[in-house]
């Protein structure tokens, strides 16, 4: 399991009242990590590159059809809410949902109220990642994620033993794959480090926060945790 993944898992176990009451704070940071990772999504794409995940899917499919990165990201996640209600609760769902949404419409509101020039690609990809990484983790203190991906990588791991892990990993080198063969070298390398940036950013947080609690598991999942 990856480090992104097991904090989906807690941020998802925070189970108590205080966090499934949305109170101002809790909206502003909502609100705040949103906006960083539209902010990145823009880096992203003044530069022409990628990101890992739906992201990374949505960025890939603006690029090749006459859909907004807002419009695809939002209509890619919707199969990922099933299956987050039934793994990860209601309140970080409804969350989730409204993140989406939030963010669909700020790249587009960014895509067009924000032009940018030409930028470096390494310093693109690397801003980027930072924005993104620090993004999410602001929603994921707040129960919240960008959904995607991770959320069936972690219903696969735990319904079918696939380890999440692999499931992530396959996917991403997947859209590397396909990025190869639609854009130059220089950005797919340097999708490529806005991927590990991301990743970094997303592993540090999870190396200082070993005390948060992850959410109980039934017998099933502890079972094939230990297998991996």
């Amino acid at each position: 399991m990856t480090a992104f993944q097991r904090l989906i898992l807690r941020a998802s176990g925070s189970r108590s009242r205080a966090a499934n009451a949305i109170t101002l704070r809790s909206l502003i940071t909502l609100i705040e990590g949103c906006l960083l990772v539209a902010l990145g999504v823009r880096l992203l794409q003044a530069g022409g590159l990628l990101v890992s995940g739906t992201a990374g899917m949505s960025l890939l499919g603006a690029d090749l059809t006459a859909l907004s990165f807002g419009s695809l990201f939002f209509l890619i996640n919707l199969p990922f809410y099933g299956l987050a209600w039934k793994q990860l609760g209601l309140n970080f769902t409804l969350r989730t949902l409204g993140c989406v949404s939030l963010l669909s419409v700020l790249s587009d509101v960014l895509a067009v109220s924000l032009p940018l020039g030409a930028v470096s690609l390494p310093v693109a990809a690397i801003a980027a990642g930072l924005l993104i990484g620090l993004g999410i983790t602001l929603l994921f203190r707040e129960n919240a994620s960008l959904g995607g991906l991770n959320i069936l990588a972690l219903h696969l791991e735990r319904r079918f033993g696939i380890h999440a892990g692999r499931t992530t990993f396959a996917f991403d080198l997947l859209l590397i794959a396909i990025a190869a063969l639609v854009y130059p070298w220089p950005q797919v390398i340097c999708s490529a480090l806005a991927f590990a940036t991301l990743s970094f950013v997303l592993g540090r947080y999870h190396r200082r926060t070993p005390q948060t609690a992850q959410p109980a598991l039934p017998a099933h999942d502890k079972q094939v945790q230990t297998a991996h």
